[in-house]
């Protein structure tokens, strides 16, 4: 009896070492980092978010593929948003104690809001599109790229000197038409003050709700005004539609069409090339064949998506981010290492990037102590024959941030 409770007490014994050492050597297989991303997927912004989530995830891959950073996996948590604010809070809640929890991601300006007093209590961060509060007050917020504001003063400069360039006299008259949500307002803080410091008139803005589908309301009110360039400030399929009413109306013969940077993609150019033919597109990011061109963006796309079609606005967008982030967590790591790696360590590393490359995706890193931009650079784009061409290099944008002061 006693030599049998011996030989089950050993057997026992050996189970929980094995378990001990399988689950030892699990962990240290599975040293992971985790990235947040409360993606539209299937709401009215899921033509642009969807390839951001895409193109993230498709990099990470990569990397991970690669050994990781350092050896450490990043793992995309993803949660389907629909562009609703209530979803992205209770996705954030859901998911905000999990350890290793590094950063989240928000499709956009509104759900940012909404999330900001508990990433603030979690001292973490999380990155959002360009609303200019994130420059303007700064915290734990960062843009994807350039704040909306300063992208809209670049494109007041541009049209400032293409009015000069047609000979034409006196100041031009610039109309305005954007989504009626948190997004469509924000470009006006700051950038309404800029325009008048330029002695531009501004037209009243033209805000809709999402999900409009007609537009001639609006152009034909903007057209009475006598706006001579018009700025659409929405996400494609969107703006072009928008520009696709206006050409029926026999507007852009008159008026400069001029897109921000989520504007006319691939997909809208090629179903509407006709009514997009002159259009300007102010961009963050590559566009057009110069981003299909890109080795590491054709790469990726081809890999990870089985075709260049993926290599859309939002997909160059989504793998310049990834590569900011790459570069924080090796900042993050070197300064912390893995045990101790939290969203506050990510928080300060993205301070420490100021001027990291993503390879000529977007101009260098602009993150800093004093800034939440993601670069402070844009690219000017020109659709003709059916395609995103180049007007201009990188160009520095003017900080229209500091020209509103109730922030």
């Amino acid at each position: 009896m006693r030599k049998k409770s011996a030989v089950l007490l050993v057997c026992l014994l050996g189970v929980v070492l094995s378990i001990t050492l399988l689950s030892s050597s699990s962990i240290a297989k599975e040293k992971k980092v985790f990235f947040l991303t409360l993606a539209d997927l299937t709401g009215p912004a899921a033509g642009l978010s969807t390839p951001i989530d895409c193109a993230v995830r498709d990099y990470f891959k990569s990397v991970n593929e690669g050994g990781g950073v350092d050896g450490i996996e990043i793992d995309v948590i993803g949660v389907d948003s629909r562009y609703d604010t209530a979803r992205a809070v209770s996705a954030y809640k859901r998911y905000r104690k999990r350890p290793k929890l590094l950063l989240t991601m928000s499709s956009s300006s509104g759900m940012g809001d909404a999330i900001q007093p508990m990433i603030e209590r979690d001292k973490s961060m999380f990155l959002a599109p360009g609303s200019g509060e994130r420059q303007g007050h700064l915290r734990r917020g960062f843009c994807f790229y350039g704040p909306y504001q300063d992208t809209f003063g670049a494109a007041v400069d541009w049209l400032m000197e293409d009015w000069k360039t047609k000979g034409k006299s006196g100041k031009p008259v610039l109309g305005y038409i954007a989504f009626d949500n948190a997004w469509g307002h924000e470009v006006m803080r700051g950038g309404k003050e800029y325009v008048e410091s330029k002695g531009i008139k501004l037209l009243p803005p033209e805000l809709f709700t999402p999900g409009t589908l007609k537009f001639d309301v609006y152009l034909t009110r903007l057209a009475k005004g006598g706006a001579d360039y018009i700025y659409v400030e929405v996400c494609d399929p969107t703006p072009t539609y928008i520009t696709r009413d206006a050409h029926a109306l026999g507007l852009t013969k008159k008026i400069q069409m001029i897109h921000g940077p989520w504007g006319a993609t691939k997909l809208g150019i090629e179903s509407h090339p006709e009514a997009l033919e002159g259009t300007v597109v102010v961009s963050w990011v590559l566009r057009g064949p110069e981003a299909e061109e890109h080795p590491l963006l054709r790469d990726l796309a081809i890999k990870h998506r089985g075709s260049l079609d993926y290599v859309t606005t939002g997909y160059t967008v989504g793998v310049g981010i990834a590569i900011f982030f790459e570069g924080a967590l090796r900042k993050a790591l070197a300064d912390v290492g893995y045990e101790k790696i939290n969203g506050q360590a990510m928080y300060e590393a993205y301070q420490k990037i100021t001027g990291l490359e993503n390879g000529g995706i977007s101009g260098p890193c602009a993150y800093g102590p004093k800034s939440r931009r993601g670069t402070d650079t844009v690219k000017f784009y020109r659709i003709k024959g059916g395609k995103a061409v180049p007007l201009s290099d990188w160009t520095k944008s003017p900080d229209t941030i500091s020209y509103h002061k109730n922030w």
